[in-house]
């Protein structure tokens, strides 16, 4: 029987990295993320504060996740996210889906779709906005098309 945060293929929970790029020193926003998707199955691995673009992608390559989530308050996202997404490329992560989170103007949420992050959850996104968009994009990308 498959749970909540099972993805289609037998068994496969949804494995799911959340990260702080950057020099920023806030987490509880991140923090309340990780365990609502927790909370809704889902495998998550914290990186905890102060990683940098390298680190990140590196820790997605060492977990083998399905899902990248960053969070950013320090308003270095255009310089940060497109390392990380770039970085992810590069190592054949193609495949991973990449979603944000945080104080992002809300100008630049289409250059950061543009540059393959799936969706931005601005302040005052609801959790389970957040953890509806991470399996409906999980049971469509291991959708046989």
């Amino acid at each position: 029987m498959s749970k909540a945060g099972d993805s289609p293929e037998k068994g496969h929970k949804i494995r799911v990295l959340v990260a702080k790029p950057g020099l920023d020193g806030h987490d509880r926003g991140a923090k309340v993320i990780a365990r609502a998707l927790r909370e809704a199955g889902m495998e998550v691995i914290y990186t905890g504060l102060r990683q940098s673009p390298e680190m990140i992608v590196e820790a997605a390559l060492q977990e083998d996740v399905d899902v990248v989530g960053l969070s950013i308050l320090s308003g270095a996202h255009m310089e940060l996210f497109p390392i990380v997404v770039d970085g992810l490329k590069s190592k054949g992560l193609s495949h991973v889906l990449i979603v944000a989170g945080g104080i992002i103007p809300e100008e630049d949420v289409p250059v950061l779709k543009k540059m393959g992050i799936a969706a931005i959850f601005r302040p005052g996104a609801m959790t389970g906005d957040i953890v509806g968009f991470i399996k409906a994009s999980m049971a469509e990308r291991r959708r046989p098309h």
